[in-house]
């Protein structure tokens, strides 16, 4: 565990943890090798490590039980810090931001606490489609300094049903 998950778990009094965290797909569809996304920042894990996922379905759900940090205006990404202190980042597709929210709903906001699962954005995937320069919607871990291993999925996966990588912290 990283120096600040431990400060962390001991100012919140949360007992160690044992054991791997499941991180479940916010988005239906199937995983990609991180390292094909074609956005630099998060190809060369600059971000964070993680997966990306080829998106279907018309929801991003929340990946962990958590509260939410920061959802783009633009709707098209959030942060979420789970209780064990993993901060991920779900960012769907590659030029979305300049689409200005069209193609986005957020049913979610700042600062709620959610469970994995939850709707917090929608999107329509007819329309997204042809408008930017992937839909490939990668997941990272941002600490990356807190984690010893991080296990990876593959395949297709469902939205709030399926693990997309499992955490030893």
């Amino acid at each position: 565990m990283g120096f600040l998950s431990r400060i962390r778990r001991l100012i919140s009094g949360q007992p160690p943890l044992t054991g791997g965290i499941a991180i479940y797909a916010p988005v239906s569809g199937d995983i990609v090798a991180i390292e094909k996304v074609p956005d630099v920042v998060f190809a060369e894990k600059i971000v964070g490590d993680g997966i990306a996922i080829d998106p279907k379905g018309e929801f991003i759900v929340a990946p962990i039980d958590g509260t939410i940090g920061k959802i783009f205006e633009t709707n098209h990404a959030f942060s979420i810090e789970s209780p064990q202190g993993l901060e991920l980042f779900v960012h769907f597709g590659v030029g979305t931001v300049e689409l200005r929210g069209n193609g986005f709903k957020r049913l979610a906001e700042e600062g709620q606490q959610v469970k994995a699962g939850e709707a917090i954005l929608s999107f329509d995937l007819a329309y997204l489609r042809g408008k930017v320069d992937s839909l490939l919607t990668p997941v990272v871990l941002a600490n990356m300094e807190d984690v010893k291993q991080l296990d990876k999925a593959q395949g297709s996966v469902v939205a709030g049903k399926d693990v997309i990588f499992t955490v030893q912290m």
